[in-house]
């Protein structure tokens, strides 16, 4: 099971940036509680990659060691941009997601909204290049020499 943990997580990552797409169409429709669900739903996605990307670089990784990119030249660029730019702001996304359902939760709508428009892009990007990141690593990579 931990094996397929990464194809779970893909899986997880892209089904959170579909409702994210879905929960900014339905606030610009002020269809304001779909919206919430929505967006709740997509925090739910979101802490599930979270444990098990956590599961999977503390349990699986320490046995069976990362997977490698192989490719060479531009791909390579290409590819750890990609990573670079997905991990630093993953990191900089999480405490500004629990900031953003805080205010909401609070009721701060005026906040909410300011942070919201920073928040929703940024964790769109780090859930598209998640699923991105997986693509290049388990599916366009070439097989060791």
């Amino acid at each position: 099971m931990l094996d397929h943990l990464p194809t779970i997580n893909a899986c997880l990552n892209a089904g959170a940036a579909v409702l994210l797409l879905v929960g900014r169409s339905l606030i610009r429709a002020g269809r304001r509680r779909a919206h919430a669900r929505t967006m709740i739903a997509a925090s739910v996605l979101s802490a599930l990659f979270l444990a098990g990307y956590l599961t999977y670089h503390f349990a699986v990784v320490p046995e069976l060691g990362h997977t490698p990119f192989r490719r060479e030249g531009a791909w390579k660029s290409i590819y750890y941009g990609m990573l670079l730019t997905h991990v630093l702001l993953a990191a900089l996304n999480l405490p500004m997601v629990i900031l953003t359902l805080w205010r909401a939760s609070r009721k701060d709508w005026e906040r909410h909204r300011r942070i919201a428009r920073w928040t929703w892009p940024i964790w769109v990007y780090v859930s598209v290049t998640g699923v991105l990141v997986y693509l290049a690593l388990y599916h366009f990579n070439p097989p060791p020499a």
